[in-house]
């Protein structure tokens, strides 16, 4: 991972709460230069050092989001949110690095795609960021270009097996994939359904008037998330690549992913906020309230998320991502005589941390080390970012999160940063909040405002590596 370190005056946290996802003690963080240099009790002050008293206060390591859509082309528009907007409030809830996809369709080629996502990035970002590079066909010139794209500091591929003639992907193009992944080194994350089969549900539905947004869930059930989820597992059985189940949002298809895990299968778990936390009533709502909450997989059963938060307790589910994908009101509303044609996503790259806080460790779903592990340390281990990301230790960059654990607040549009005129968790009450962020040791976030450089933030490129399915630290 490239280093851009530059001067900057020392910071010294101290007296604050260390938790990682496998330690607690009180103490002090001494940075300097970008870098965690001391970590103890009673550290000395060096020479214009700003110090900052974390006294009954959390301090956890720079919160990952493994998946988010900032620049998004998808059914006729753009999501609304711009690198500078999403990255903004993402270090306002405490993440100070995310992954986004970089999805050219299948029209599209594929390394033009992935400079275009660049550039738009470049710049822009205020925290730290890399890329999912979405592979949406394989044709003669695809193998090349994502050999390049790796060359370049990309250790991770994502297909979709769904939106069929734009970013899906068949079974043969999927084992191409897979195959380079393996030898490349590369995890290959996966949209896990089956497109074939949403396609016919959906012109059925259709066809027989059911048009609101409460047949979306219909048009994609759960046995089709768990034929998809599956069917990946079976070809990164067959082919010995190491995969990565995004937005996992049921338990057959939570089941699918543990059976081959069990049979040795190189497959992780990854949930979002919003399966977790709502359902799919609030999808059967009229009118555009229903349309906000469109996404895929969709919205389940209630009955879903004590699954979910009981395999994220164990580890089964190993990390908790967003999939924020940021389009207003008025776009969903290009849905208003087709749930087809709603723009999928739910924005949540600011609400995440707290609602996992709040509704994980406060309300004794997940102890506090599952929580820092599955919100930024495994995501860091799995992609190739630590230990420079997703801990705190000597070496480490300077991401941290003084966190106050006694403030209380309730999520709304009317008081949130990203670039959307709506929150998918609006009324919710949260139990916590970031009062400090830092990215690299520069003070990004003071009390829930923004105070920092906007543009500070660096693509990180990594090494590849393949040690049994783990993206371990490479320097």
């Amino acid at each position: 991972m490239a280093s851009t370190s530059t001067e900057q005056r020392p910071l010294l946290i101290r007296n604050g709460e260390i938790i990682t996802a496998d330690s607690r003690f009180h103490g002090d963080i001494l940075v300097e230069n970008e870098t965690i240099t001391r970590i103890g009790n009673h550290l000395e002050t060096p020479p214009g050092t700003e110090v900052i008293d974390a006294s009954g206060k959390l301090v956890f390591p720079g919160f990952i989001d493994p998946h988010v859509h900032v620049y998004l082309p998808f059914m006729a528009t753009f999501a609304k949110d711009t690198h500078e907007t999403a990255s903004i409030a993402a270090l306002i809830g405490g993440t100070t690095t995310f992954i986004e996809m970089c999805c050219p369709s299948r029209n599209d080629d594929t390394l033009e795609g992935y400079e275009l996502w660049k550039r738009k990035a470049q710049g822009n970002s205020a925290c730290d960021y890399t890329f999912h590079m979405a592979v949406s066909k394989f044709d003669e010139k695809t193998e090349g270009q994502l050999r390049e794209i790796v060359r370049d500091g990309i250790t991770s591929f994502k297909i979709f097996l769904s939106y069929k003639n734009f970013f899906g992907v068949d079974d043969a193009e999927m084992f191409q994939t897979l195959q380079l992944a393996r030898e490349l080194g590369v995890i290959v994350t996966a949209h896990c359904e089956n497109a074939e089969l949403v396609d016919r549900l959906q012109k059925d539905l259709l066809a027989r008037g059911k048009t609101g947004p409460e047949w979306h869930e219909p048009s994609r059930p759960e046995a089709v998330e768990a034929e998809g989820t599956g069917r990946f597992a079976t070809f990164l059985e067959t082919t010995g690549a190491t995969g990565y189940v995004v937005h996992l949002s049921c338990e057959p298809a939570l089941q699918a992913a543990l059976a081959a895990k069990a049979r040795g299968v190189k497959i992780f778990v990854e949930c979002v906020v919003p399966h977790l936390l709502l359902d799919k009533t609030y999808a059967e709502r009229k009118g555009i309230e229903g349309m906000k909450h469109v996404m895929s997989p969709p919205l389940r059963d209630k009955r879903n998320q004590a699954v979910l938060w009981n395999a994220l307790a164990a580890g089964a589910v190993d990390t908790v991502g967003t999939d924020h994908c940021p389009f207003d009101t008025e776009q969903k509303m290009l849905g208003a005589e087709a749930f087809t044609r709603i723009p999928n996503g739910i924005p949540g790259i600011e609400e995440r941390v707290n609602l996992l806080y709040t509704y994980g460790v406060k309300a004794g779903r997940i102890d506090i080390h599952r929580f820092v592990d599955a919100a930024s340390t495994r995501a860091a281990k799995l992609f190739g970012l630590f230990p420079k990301k997703g801990t705190i230790a000597v070496g480490s960059d300077a991401d941290l999160v003084i966190y106050d654990p006694n403030y209380k607040g309730v999520l709304s549009a009317k008081t949130h940063h990203v670039n959307n005129d709506y929150c998918g968790f609006e009324g919710m009450a949260i139990a916590g909040r970031p009062s400090l962020v830092t990215v690299r040791g520069k003070v990004q976030v003071r009390d829930g405002e923004f105070v920092g450089e906007r543009g500070r933030g660096r693509m990180l490129r990594r090494v590849p590596m393949a040690t049994n399915g783990i993206q371990e630290q490479n320097g």
